[in-house]
């Protein structure tokens, strides 16, 4: 009986083995690491097989077959396939001689060079090519230069000639001749300006409104049928004096000058302008007076038109009438230094390019200040 009871009250032991490891141990970082460090290397790799040449892989390739002539005399690490370099004189050096180039930077170095004899019987190599090729762009640019002015000139004289022949219009038509006051005609760094400004009396507009009247409408429309033939983009702005709405006016001087502004424009296109060669239409409030001494005065009311210059409205082909008068430029350049050589006696020189590129070379026109 004693020993059963000794035998219950004996204490029982439970033994609980713990894994180690799982989603918290260690071992996928080592695994990670040498995926990294493999991607690294193939990386590396992709990118020296970019950056190398035709002739460095073939170098290399060579010193790894075991078929090839040795690079060395010497060997060091392991020998054989694999030795490695050396930074010591002995060892299986790559190469003692001139580094291995590229052919195209070879065959630049040759064609930019070239060999004569100097007087004491030494070689001496000079730049021609090169020198030539910076004389024609040279000349091209300044082709290129000369074609610009050329263009400016014949426009501005173009300017000129359509200032003198709206001028003399209007004061042959009996009917808008006393409008001649309010005609308002310059040449600007835009272009040519063509301004219709109020007179004490004789206003454009009904006063506040961007109703114009009749006997402006028909000076703007006389106009339109001289500029309209020209080929200049045009751009047109509404003006106002200082004189402000009451107070609380939600219509301001902006309003009503883009409004007027606009009312020219319909004006414009109904008397024949190709919608087109409109490049804006702008209201300027009283932000730009013609009498700034003098804010409030009815000639700050007015109706601007500028025939914009080409090289402004159009750079492109502005630029692209200028490499083409470059190119006739040079060509006739050439015609004439040709003709020149024929005519000397014994004076037969190197012919002249016939053709030069032009279209390769752009200016900036500049700044260009707009009243």
């Amino acid at each position: 009986m004693a020993d059963e009871e000794k035998k219950e009250e004996q204490p029982i032991i439970v033994k609980k083995i713990v894994k180690g490891g799982g989603h918290h141990g260690g071992a996928w970082k080592v695994a990670y690491a040498d995926f990294v460090t493999a991607m690294m290397a193939f990386f590396l790799l992709l990118w020296l097989l970019n950056v190398t040449t035709d002739e460095q892989k073939n170098a290399i390739s060579n010193y790894f077959d075991p078929t090839a002539v040795k690079v060395s005399d010497f060997t060091s690490g392991a020998g054989g396939v694999l030795g490695g370099l050396s930074m010591s004189a002995e060892g299986s050096m790559a190469t003692n001689k001139q580094p291995i180039v590229s052919n195209e930077k070879k065959a630049a170095s040759v064609n930019n060079q070239s060999a004569r004899k100097s007087p004491d019987g030494t070689e001496e190599t000079t730049d021609t090519p090169t020198k030539e090729k910076k004389q024609v762009i040279t000349k091209a640019v300044q082709a290129v230069d000369t074609a610009k002015e050329a263009l400016r000139k014949a426009e501005e004289t173009m300017f000129e000639e359509t200032k003198k022949i709206i001028e003399e219009a209007i004061l042959k038509d009996d009917d808008l001749k006393e409008l001649a006051k309010n005609l308002l005609i310059d040449i600007t760094p835009e272009g040519l300006r063509i301004q219709v400004v109020d007179e004490k009396g004789r206003p454009m507009f009904a006063s506040g409104s961007a109703k114009m009247l009749d006997l402006p409408r028909r000076l703007l429309e006389k106009v339109t049928n001289l500029i309209a033939p020209l080929a200049n983009d045009i751009s047109i702005r509404g003006h106002t004096d200082s004189i402000p709405y009451g107070p609380g006016a939600n219509y301001t001087n902006w309003e009503l000058s883009a409004d007027r502004a606009n009312t020219a424009r319909r004006v414009i296109q109904e008397s024949g302008m190709d919608t087109a060669r409109i490049k804006n239409v702008i209201g300027r409030a009283d932000t730009e007076h013609l009498l700034p001494e003098d804010p409030n005065n009815a000639r700050n009311r007015r109706i601007s038109i500028v025939l914009l210059k080409e090289e402004i409205a159009k750079p492109e082909a502005f630029n692209k009438k200028a490499e083409d008068m470059a190119g006739d430029i040079i060509a006739d350049e050439a015609a004439d230094s040709d003709a020149d050589a024929e005519a000397g006696p014994g004076n037969a020189g190197p012919p002249s390019p016939v053709q030069v590129p032009i279209g390769t070379f752009r200016r900036t026109p500049g700044a260009v200040e707009f009243p």
